[in-house]
């Protein structure tokens, strides 16, 4: 099972850090303050960022988690972006579960089809929540 690290503190050559961020881009706090060390980009909220990943959790102006369709479309597109780039293994982070306010059940199953991509590495919740 591809199950991602609990803490993260360096980066291999080809990993990329996958984070959940807010809509603004405004990397402040939790794990999207972390990706900063690692290239994430102030302004930018999703998509590759230097060795990291931004997924949108929470709304541009910090107020309100996204509506879960919302969150899915950023993810579809993370699960796209994943498949195409098989040269890099992504770290997927509890996104969405800290700060946003979302829970694993919510979250976890939007990541189901990563499942099947040897290149993505899942918080170890998610894969139980999945497989229930």
């Amino acid at each position: 099972m591809k199950v991602t690290p609990e803490l993260i503190t360096e980066l291999k050559e080809n990993e990329i850090f996958v984070f959940g961020s807010n809509e603004s881009g405004r990397h402040g706090k939790g794990a999207a303050k972390t990706a900063m060390k690692w290239g994430a980009i102030y302004g930018q909220a999703n998509g590759l960022q230097g060795k990291t990943y931004g997924i949108p959790t929470v709304n541009s102006s910090i107020s309100n988690k996204l509506r879960i369709e919302r969150v899915k479309y950023y993810v579809d597109q993370f699960y796209y972006f994943a498949k195409e780039n098989k040269q890099l293994t992504f770290l997927v982070t509890e996104i969405g579960c800290g700060l946003a306010g979302f829970t694993y059940k919510e979250i976890a199953p939007l990541f189901i089809d990563c499942l099947e991509l040897d290149n993505v590495y899942l918080p170890k919740r998610f894969i139980q929540i999945i497989k229930e």
